[in-house]
């Protein structure tokens, strides 16, 4: 039933992981940082101070996330750019932005939906690009 845990494309995970964080920094730090202090009410307030937690923490859970998309790859046998792009938004919508909003309902988000609206993008984006790279790197 899942075949995808025979030998996976550990070089399409490594650049998927390393586009997706890149992607990151750059949409995190230079497009969203304003809007995303607002979503979380600190809008008035000094940026944390960046820990190991804050730096390392993202990249791991993507290339967790990274590695559960290439099992799904392998064990759905996709293997064309458009399956890629179609799981890939599949996942990103599905999944990842559905929990980014889920995860941001509740009192300690000020802004809940603009939080969302804010993060979905770029885990679907990611999602999106990472399932392509892991698929022509099969």
């Amino acid at each position: 039933m899942l075949t995808g845990l025979d030998p996976l494309a550990w070089l399409g995970i490594l650049i998927a992981t390393v586009v997706s964080g890149a992607l990151g920094g750059l949409y995190f730090a230079l497009l969203v940082p304003k809007y995303y202090a607002i979503a979380l009410g600190r809008q008035n307030a000094e940026a944390p101070k960046p820990t190991a937690v804050s730096n390392l923490g993202p990249l791991v859970c993507t290339l967790v996330t990274v590695i559960t998309s290439a099992v799904l790859i392998r064990s759905l046998d996709i293997t064309t750019i458009g399956a890629a792009v179609a799981f890939g938004l599949l996942v990103g919508v599905g999944y990842l932005a559905a929990m980014t909003f889920q995860i941001a309902i509740n009192p300690n988000f000020p802004r809940p939906l603009l939080y969302g609206v804010i993060n979905a993008p770029f885990f679907v984006v990611t999602s999106t690009a990472s399932s392509v790279i892991i698929a022509l790197l099969r």
